[in-house]
């Protein structure tokens, strides 16, 4: 009881300081272009009660911001936060990086959204740095959580996921790392899972943390891709045009290499049976 108490205090308290970050803002730019693509989307969204993001054309400041949970809403907050960041370009980077290590810290789904929102702002070189990093340290911050908080309460909930794991570990344990890098490559276990069932697993955290660093650059570059290619349409109709597909082809096949590669090794040095049969769940929206 004394642990669930503590973890309750801490996610209220990150949820109250989260709350505060997106409703106390600082001016945002005061003047619009006219005509400009952000003046038509800031007059559509002052207009309507129902948008995840708007802009207050008025006041200049961004209000009812809301984790995007679907392209359309992605690319009205990415466009609103890219013309904001022209003034505030601090206060996007807080926000952003504030909502992501909340996100993952909770095990809460949906960081993919906020990986194609990381490349839709900051640009696919940067996005990708910031996402790898917040990836990491939120995965970390779990991991802490989990150890300090949540040992019992996964074991009490996942007794069969956490047995196979704890004795793929163990017969994987002198490729340790190399083996939490094949589950990161690959959706056979939820990366939230991970993040909670290692203290459980007796991972040490500088493995955890090095195998999260190294083994998300692939699908955190996926996302951060696509994101800065889908900021750049004018319509999502233009998702089918040859030519994005053919980007975003470029970018899988990019990002498949390590996969491949890292699944050659695992074939030949690993132990994997059974690993595919967790049922832990295949949606990699839940990273």
């Amino acid at each position: 009881m004394r642990s669930l108490a503590g973890l309750t205090g801490i996610v209220a308290t990150a949820s109250v300081y989260l709350y505060l970050l997106s409703t106390h803002l600082p001016p945002g730019p005061t003047q619009l272009q006219p005509g400009s693509e952000q003046e038509g989307e800031a007059d559509r969204d002052s207009k309507s009660s129902d948008e995840p993001c708007t802009m207050v054309c008025s006041s200049g400041f961004l209000s009812r911001l809301k984790f995007p949970s679907d392209l359309e809403s992605l690319r009205e907050l990415a466009n609103m936060l890219k013309f904001y960041k022209t003034e505030n370009y601090s206060y996007v980077l807080l926000l952003f990086c504030s909502a992501y290590l909340y996100k993952q810290s909770f095990a809460i789904p949906g960081s993919s959204f906020l990986n194609m929102l990381g490349g839709a702002i900051f640009g696919p070189w940067v996005g990708l740095m910031l996402t790898c990093l917040l990836a990491t340290f939120g995965s970390t911050f779990c991991f802490l959580l989990s150890s300090a908080f949540g040992k019992q309460y996964v074991i009490h909930f996942f007794p069969e996921k956490v047995a196979l794991l704890q004795m793929k570990v163990e017969e994987n344990r002198s490729s340790l790392f190399f083996f939490l890098l094949f589950l990161r490559f690959f959706p056979m276990t939820p990366n939230w899972f991970l993040n909670i069932t290692c203290p459980v697993l007796n991972i040490p955290l500088s493995i955890f943390f090095f195998s999260v660093l190294i083994g998300l650059i692939p699908y955190n570059f996926i996302c951060v891709r696509t994101g800065s290619v889908l900021s750049q349409l004018s319509s999502l109709d233009d998702i089918f045009s040859w030519g994005t597909l053919a980007q975003l082809l470029a970018i899988a096949l990019m990002a498949l290499l390590p996969g491949a590669l890292i699944k050659h090794y695992g074939s030949a040095h690993l132990k994997l049976d059974g690993v595919t049969s967790n049922g832990t769940g295949q949606d990699r929206k839940s990273r």
